[in-house]
């Protein structure tokens, strides 16, 4: 479009009768007078804000954008926002650069050991033109890896029933692919039970994954039903680890908040680097410690701060003491700390004159809290400068360094706990065999597979699997 111009002025001085001439003159000129007046108000909306700007202030601990050095980021060094250049291996959004550094080798998916089927793949004609192709004899692979459609199998048994003359009585052979009056194979069990108790999956969410992408029709109360047979089943398998626990060197205690039929319970967890024990019980004080606890504990206890585990008699313990640290960061953001407490907790970070610190008369109540709680545990606190294997903290060695109880309380989250006293000890067992196998190594569907296949066939369930060979 050919360029126009107006002579008319263009502002706030235009009247109707100056517009209407703008318009007479044609659509060129219409353009013209409207582009201008844009180009006009954004100039007058620049200077307003130049005008009136003020710098925001910086969020707390930050060093105002308008301070930073202005230094050079070809070097790999801060630019100026701050932000490391793309040769520091940060782009200039402040974002890592995705992949290894240069000279390292990448990650990849592996490829594949075993080749299920072969497919090949030739154009008829040219993708992009439509024309005829010239064959040659250069190819590519690639390799796709997926799930394929899931068709239940549904095995019909036909079971012979004969006479024995010793007996006197008809009998039959055992099937040992499904629990006596079962419709439910082994692996739809224990995949179920693994979702649920493994993994923290709802039980609707467990139907509608079977209903819908494993065509296999469940009822939420019939699978609940099964659950609690295979806790029955593998019970000495839930022996077998109280009994490892109450054995062990070095064992950690734990316990969170638990709902059995909207009542408050605890879910209690005592664990060491290759098991994970868990009952729920109504009480938080020393009647469930004493559950546990049948007898002395020859090992060393460590725990929290919290008074119900002095009721267990053991060999030595170890208090926790990021907790008591923890406790110190609390009364700092949330309290209101007398004078004197700052000179505390400069001590009690020191954690070197302990009984220096108890002898001091604070004034504080926040430290005369903590001192009841030092002067109690004093010989609990530094069992691991003697003791090697034993930790300074209750954390467990759990995999990623998470607590063995951690898992157990988003599992908490997502069910609202149990409805049922027989629910909360199905959830006990199964979640103590589940995180056990897990710590250990195993396949926790392939070992309950068998594990069920080897009780119906003998008579006798195997004992639990130890830790897995490393492979290599």
């Amino acid at each position: 479009m050919a360029t126009a111009t107006v002579d008319i002025p263009l502002g706030a001085t235009l009247t109707e009768e100056q517009a209407r001439a703008i318009y007479a003159q044609g659509e060129a000129a219409v353009v013209f007078a409207l582009l201008e007046l844009a180009q006009r108000l954004a100039r007058q909306k620049a200077a307003e804000a130049g005008a009136s700007h003020q710098t925001p202030a910086p969020p707390s601990g930050m060093t105002p954008p308008y301070l930073k050095p202005n230094t050079s980021s070809g070097d790999g060094k801060k630019s100026r926002d701050g932000k490391k250049s793309r040769d520091g291996k940060k782009s200039a959004g402040g974002k890592k650069k995705p992949g290894r550094k240069p000279g390292h080798a990448g990650a990849r998916r592996e490829k594949p050991a075993r080749i299920d089927r072969r497919v090949e793949h030739r154009a008829e004609v040219c993708p992009h033109c439509g024309g005829p192709l010239c064959r040659c004899s250069e190819t590519r692979t690639r390799y796709t890896e997926d799930i394929p459609e899931i068709q239940p199998v549904v095995s019909e048994h036909v079971i012979h029933r004969d006479w024995c003359p010793q007996c006197r009585k008809k009998v039959e052979p055992v099937v040992d692919e499904a629990l006596p009056g079962s419709t439910l194979g082994h692996r739809v069990l224990a995949l179920s039970a693994w979702l649920h108790y493994g993994l923290g999956n709802t039980l609707s969410q467990i139907v509608e994954v079977f209903n819908f992408h494993l065509h296999f029709q469940l009822s939420a109360g019939g699978l609940v039903r099964m659950w609690h047979r295979l806790a029955a089943i593998l019970y000495p398998w839930y022996e077998q680890l109280h009994r490892e626990a109450l054995a062990s060197a070095v064992l950690h205690g734990d316990e969170s908040g638990w709902r059995v039929n909207g009542q408050s319970h605890w879910l209690w967890c005592f664990a060491t680097g290759s098991l994970s024990y868990f009952m729920i019980d109504r009480s938080r004080g020393s009647p469930a410690l004493l559950t546990f606890f049948r007898e002395e504990f020859g090992g060393v206890l460590v725990s929290d701060f919290w008074g119900a585990y002095n009721a267990v008699v053991c060999a030595l313990r170890q208090t926790c003491l990021v907790h008591l640290l923890r406790d110190l960061e609390h009364v700092e953001k949330y309290k209101s700390p007398g004078s004197d407490w700052a000179a505390f907790a400069k001590q009690l970070r020191r954690l070197l004159r302990v009984q220096t610190l108890i002898d001091t008369p604070w004034e504080c109540a926040q430290a005369r809290r903590l001192i009841k709680r030092l002067r109690r545990h004093q010989g609990d606190l530094f069992t691991f400068l003697d003791q090697p294997a034993v930790p300074f903290d209750n954390n467990l060695a759990a995999p990623k360094g998470y607590p063995a109880i951690r898992p157990a309380v988003i599992i908490r989250k997502n069910s609202y706990g149990n409805r049922s006293p027989q629910g909360a000890d199905t959830q006990a067992i199964l979640m103590s065999i589940f995180f056990t196998l897990k710590k250990r190594g195993h396949n926790p569907i392939r070992v309950i597979h068998h594990a069920l296949k080897t009780s119906l066939a003998t008579g006798h369930l195997p004992p639990l699997p130890q830790m897995a060979a490393a492979d290599g």
